[in-house]
């Protein structure tokens, strides 16, 4: 397997949103994208406001180019990460909710942002829908 599919990729969402619900998160957007940053798959619940797909995509973007859950970017000094969306044309964001979706040696498949609660009820949700698929969830 050298990515995540679409149906590991709804599954995903599915049980991250399903998860939201059971812990009261306010309403969430979840993306799922590829190992070259590419979206596969997005979904938001109603509620949520018009930026939440940005969000999402630069969460799990951030993890992606730097090959860490965004959590690991929260420790980095700003100037990296002025420079870094500098270089991204700021499509990136460093806050936790962007994990990265590795199979069990470790190879990256993917990316999960969610976001529209404090970014580590959105984290644990992203977390909640990887491992639901028997993947492993690294949040940085």
């Amino acid at each position: 397997m050298t990515q995540v599919t679409l149906k590991q990729a709804q599954t995903i969402i599915d049980v991250a949103l399903s998860h939201g619900r059971d812990t009261e998160c306010l309403p969430l957007g979840v993306a799922i994208l590829d190992p070259g940053g590419h979206l596969l798959a997005f979904a938001r619940e109603d509620g949520t406001s018009f930026l939440r797909p940005q969000i999402a995509q630069a969460k799990a973007w951030g993890a992606l180019g730097m090959g860490m859950g965004s959590r690991a970017l929260v420790e980095r000094p700003d100037r990296f990460i002025l420079t870094l969306n500098a270089a991204t044309d700021g499509k990136v964001l460093n806050a936790p909710g962007g994990v990265l979706i590795r199979d069990e040696s470790g190879e990256i498949l993917g990316a999960v942002g969610v976001t529209g609660d404090v970014s580590d009820r959105d984290e644990a949700c992203a977390i909640a829908g990887i491992e639901a698929v028997g993947l492993v969830a690294d949040a940085g």
